[in-house]
């Protein structure tokens, strides 16, 4: 039996994926978010193995999506912070955790909910940057690249 060729679709969400796309990846920089910088803190708060945690933090640090911010010399210790690439994450962040209340049978209501300086409640969205209308899903349309959909 011959074998078929597997051409995946490339795109920047795959690329994305390598990243930032695993459970301990995303609970760490979930940490990050609410305020917990310290590797002792993120461990516990993810219940991440210690080596596992080292190992995609050091991933996310080699993407750009935080930073490393020394605390103490000795012993060496350092914090990891944001950089502008992980503040862009926030909307996919509050989209994962509002899709996960909403679609998840048991999931817990996140015990932080992101406020705007005026109190209101923050919320993920996808907006038309032509227009500025919020976007539902029947009015997404994917470009032509030349490759079958659906097959």
């Amino acid at each position: 039996m011959a074998r078929r060729e597997v051409n995946p679709r490339e795109c920047s969400l795959a690329s994305a994926l390598n990243v930032i796309g695993e459970k301990w990846s995303l609970l760490a920089l979930r940490e990050v978010f609410y305020g917990v910088h310290r590797f002792d803190g993120i461990v516990r708060n993810t219940g991440a193995p210690r080596d596992v945690l080292a190992t995609r933090l050091r991933t996310l640090v080699d993407g750009g999506v935080l930073r490393r911010v020394r605390y103490s010399e000795r012993p060496p210790r350092d914090e990891y912070h944001l950089t502008q690439a992980g503040l862009e994450l926030a909307p996919a962040m509050l989209g994962l955790m509002r899709w996960g209340m909403r679609w998840v049978e048991d999931a817990p209501v996140s015990a932080t909910v992101f406020t705007h300086s005026c109190g209101g409640q923050l919320d993920a969205g996808i907006v038309c940057t032509s227009c500025g209308e919020d976007v539902g899903s029947g009015e997404v349309e994917l470009p032509d690249t030349g490759t079958a959909q659906g097959s």
